[in-house]
C-alpha cells in the first residue's frame, strides 16, 4: 500500500465529509493505493456517525473510536499501530491542512529518502498573540533542546516512513515531538517543507494556552528519557554524589574547626545543618538513581486505551 493517512479528530462532524472527499480526489488523481484512518478521540458530537457513513461509501476509510477523550497523542499512537502504508501521512481534521500537499510530502520520503518530513506553516492565519507568538517561542525552545532544525514542531501535517512510526511510542502530549522521538530511535534524516495553512472553516480550535505549558514539560521529559532513560544512575548518581561530597567536605571543615582551632560547637553553626541537608539529599538522589536502574521506564499498561468500536480493521 502506498499511503496511510492518519487523522486524529475530536468533534469535527462538519469537516469530515469535505476532508474525506478532498483526500479521495488527490490520491485517485495520483493513482495511490491508500487507506484513511480516522481516530475519533471521544467526540461528543456525531463525528462517529459521519465516519460510519463515509466508510460505507468508501472502503478505504477505516475508523477507530475511543470510549472517552484521551488526547491527540493517544489517537496518533493507535493510528500508527493500525497503519500499513509504505508512507504514513498525519494531518488534522479541521481543514486547516491541505490534502494537496500529500503528493509532495510522499515524494520527499520516497525520492528524497527522508525518514520524516515535517510541514512548516510559514504563513499562518491564527491569532498572533494567543497562538502565533507562543508557538514561535515554543518552537525556538524545542529547536534549542532537540538540536533538530524545524521551524514548526506543532504542524500536524507530517510524512513518515513506515518503519519510523512502528519504532516509536507516542503518549502524553508528545505528538508534537515525534521528530524528537524518532531522532532518539536513530532516525536522523528529518526534512521540512513549507505547506499551506488554511483558515479554519468549521468549528473552533480545541487547544488553549495550556498546550504550550504541557508541551514544554513533555519536551523536558523527552530530553531526560532520551538521554538518561537507559542509565538514570548517570544523572541521579552524579548529582547525588556531588551533593553528598559537598556535605561531607563541609562537615570535615566544621570538625577540624571544632577540635583543632577550638571554634564554637558544631551544632551551633548554620553550616552544620546545610552539611547534613546536603548529605541527606545526596543519599536520596543516589537511591533514586539506583531504583531507576531497577525499574523499567516502560509500563506495559501505558498505551492501553479503551476502544469502543472499529471499522475496516
Amino acid at each position: 500500500m502506498d499511503l496511510s493517512i492518519v487523522i486524529p479528530l475530536f468533534n469535527e462532524e462538519e469537516s469530515l465529509p469535505e476532508l474525506a472527499a478532498w483526500i479521495e480526489r488527490v490520491v485517485n488523481a495520483h493513482h495511490y493505493s491508500y487507506e484513511i484512518i480516522l481516530i475519533d478521540d471521544g467526540s461528543t458530537d456525531d463525528s462517529w456517525s459521519v465516519i460510519e457513513s463515509l466508510q460505507q461509501k468508501n472502503q478505504h476509510i477505516k475508523g477507530i473510536k475511543f470510549q472517552r477523550n484521551y488526547g491527540k497523542s493517544a489517537a496518533m499512537n493507535e493510528g500508527f499501530k493500525a497503519a500499513s502504508g509504505e508512507v504514513i501521512i498525519t494531518m488534522d481534521a479541521d481543514m486547516q491542512d491541505s490534502p494537496d500537499e500529500i503528493p509532495a510530502l510522499r515524494n520527499m520520503i520516497i525520492e528524497g529518502n527522508y525518514d520524516i518530513v515535517s510541514g512548516w506553516k510559514k504563513k499562518r492565519y491564527d491569532n498572533t498573540f494567543s497562538k502565533n507568538l507562543p508557538s514561535k517561542l515554543f518552537n525556538k525552545a524545542a529547536r534549542s533542546m532537540s538540536k533538530i532544525q524545524l521551524h514548526d514542531f506543532n504542524c500536524g501535517l507530517k510524512a513518515y516512513k513506515k518503519k519510523v512510526v512502528k519504532s516509536i511510542e507516542v503518549y502524553g502530549e508528545m505528538h508534537r515531538y515525534v521528530p524528537v522521538l524518532a531522532k532518539w530511535a536513530g532516525f536522523r534524516k528529518i526534512g521540512e517543507k513549507v505547506v499551506e495553512h488554511r483558515p479554519r472553516k468549521y468549528g473552533v480550535t480545541k487547544f488553549g494556552w495550556t498546550r504550550f505549558v504541557n508541551g514544554f514539560l513533555d519536551l523536558l521529559t523527552i530530553f531526560f528519557v532520551g538521554k538518561f532513560g537507559k542509565r538514570p544512575m548517570h544523572f541521579f548518581g552524579l548529582w547525588g554524589t556531588l551533593s553528598f561530597m559537598f556535605g561531607s567536605l563541609v562537615f570535615i571543615y566544621l570538625t577540624i574547626s571544632k577540635f583543632v582551632f577550638d571554634v564554637t560547637g558544631l551544632t551551633q553553626r548554620p553550616l552544620f545543618f546545610f552539611a547534613i541537608l546536603s548529605m541527606i539529599i545526596g543519599t536520596q538522589l543516589f537511591l533514586a538513581g539506583f531504583l531507576g536502574e531497577l525499574i523499567s521506564r516502560n509500563s506495559i499498561e501505558r498505551n492501553n486505551y479503551l476502544i469502543e468500536d472499529t471499522l475496516g480493521l
